[in-house]
């Protein structure tokens, strides 16, 4: 059974799924669509063309679907999709999309959005994605599945970050993340691959193994990108973890590859 407290402000034109607990002091925009046994706590807004899953939990003081911060956006219509089974905790921002990015800022499912993290207009958030404290994205931003972002990390508009990456903490992210691969430092540097991550999620030794020699030619100083790219593709084009990171250097993007280190983007 739906439970809205006395003194939330839901309004008439809202869709609200089964068993919706929203909580003391909510507020919910018109064009709002609450999924099946959402769970509100208190003082939570959630304004504009917002959708959010069955079963996400928000937590107060949480900002959602409130217009972008973008001098360039103009009034149009546009969404925030959020998928199932989220965990948004204290202070977290979310924005809808721009005309200039599609006009959807889109959520997946199982993510944990810790206390004052922001996902801006035009992101694409994958599952399982973990942002910790006060971490923040930039517009058109997208994140793969399974990538965690540390605290009071900040990754720049239009970047990349490809599944199972890791991101320190304070970390900068100018240039896009390649799959598998850790990042640390004020100015965003490849340390290698995130090995913690890969084992807890149950990579096996060889695959790792493949992943670890894969990394090391395709980062050589002998060479250029597409050489080395040719190399390992020639090498591992029956490991699919190794070509994930080969079909991620290879798309079309407006940033660079993250480079370890002493080394120059290409």
């Amino acid at each position: 059974m739906t439970r809205i407290h006395r003194t939330a402000v839901v309004s008439e034109k809202a869709t609200i799924g089964k068993d919706v607990i929203i909580g003391p002091y909510c507020v919910i925009g018109d064009d709002v669509k609450i999924g099946n046994s959402v769970e509100l706590i208190s003082h939570i807004f959630i304004d504009g063309h917002t959708d959010i899953g069955s079963r996400t939990k928000i937590y107060p003081f949480a900002s959602i679907g409130t217009p972008p911060q973008d001098l360039k956006y103009k009034g149009e219509i546009s969404k925030l999709k959020i998928g199932e089974d989220n965990i948004i905790r204290e202070h977290v921002t979310m924005n809808p999309g721009t005309e200039g990015g599609g006009l959807t800022t889109q959520i997946g499912d199982k993510c944990l959005f810790m206390v004052a993290t922001h996902v801006a207009h035009d992101c694409i958030i994958g599952n399982n994605v973990v942002m910790a404290n006060n971490a923040t994205l930039a517009g058109h931003v997208k994140i793969n599945d399974w990538v965690i972002l540390g605290g009071l990390s900040a990754v720049h508009q239009f970047v990349r970050i490809g599944r199972h990456a890791i991101i320190g903490g304070v970390t900068g992210v100018r240039d896009d993340v390649i799959p598998y691969g850790s990042v640390t430092g004020a100015h965003g540097k490849l340390a290698g691959l995130n090995l913690v991550g890969l084992k807890r999620r149950g990579f096996d030794r060889e695959t790792i193994h493949d992943l670890r020699r894969a990394f090391r030619l395709l980062f050589a100083n002998e060479g250029t990108m597409t050489e080395r790219v040719t190399d390992v593709t020639e090498l591992y084009s029956g490991n699919e973890p190794v070509m994930d990171i080969v079909n991620f250097i290879q798309s079309d993007s407006s940033r660079a590859i993250c480079q370890p280190r002493g080394e120059s983007a290409e």
